[in-house]
């Protein structure tokens, strides 16, 4: 089974502890896709509110990530798809060079784009990564290593911190877009 062609689709997750939700759609856009969300959750005590627009072309490789959140801090970033990245000003960014996917926290949606753009399947074995990752305390883009397999086709993956402070299983659907990934985040419906 493979994963069903580029459609528009909209989801959301609700982190499995505290309070948030994340809603996102994606859609076909010229060459690509582009995901449209919002995400409110807290970190230690402060509440965040967030909307992001991720930018990828058609092999899920992401080219742009605007993020601002609700008291007006902003972050625009942008990739020439093979691992470099500059700021909205186009000065490089070399601290983040050989990320090619975009993490951002309490995002189960951005756990997709590797899972999509990598085509892994159980014969495939570990794959370490380098992600661009957005905490939303300071929403300063750093790189952190993680480390993707394929335990089901098209259906359940095992992400890892490279530093191995945490792992878990995660399950998808038809669209590549988390289900369920225990102990953090479910999907929930729409209606």
């Amino acid at each position: 089974m493979t994963f069903r062609p580029l459609r528009p689709v909209t989801a959301r997750w609700q982190p499995a502890a505290g309070d948030g939700l994340q809603h996102v759609t994606i859609e076909p856009a010229a060459g690509g896709l582009v995901a449209r969300g919002v995400i409110v959750g807290g970190e230690a005590g402060a509440p965040y509110g967030v909307h992001f627009t991720i930018v990828c072309d058609q092999g899920w490789t992401a080219q742009s990530l605007d993020l601002e959140t609700t008291d007006g801090r902003a972050v625009r970033l942008r990739s020439d798809g093979a691992g470099s990245w500059s700021d909205a000003d186009g000065s490089d960014l070399p601290r983040l060079a050989g990320c090619v996917d975009v993490d951002l926290q309490g995002s189960p949606f951005t756990n997709t784009l590797p899972i999509r753009r990598t085509g892994l399947a159980p014969s495939t074995g570990a794959v370490a990564l380098r992600m661009l990752y957005l905490r939303f305390d300071t929403f300063e883009p750093v790189v952190d290593g993680q480390i993707y397999r394929c335990l089901a086709a098209d259906r359940r993956y095992r992400y890892e911190a490279a530093d191995g402070t945490f792992a878990a299983d995660i399950t998808v659907d038809d669209d590549g877009l988390v289900v369920d990934y225990p102990p953090l985040f479910h999907r929930v419906g729409l209606g």
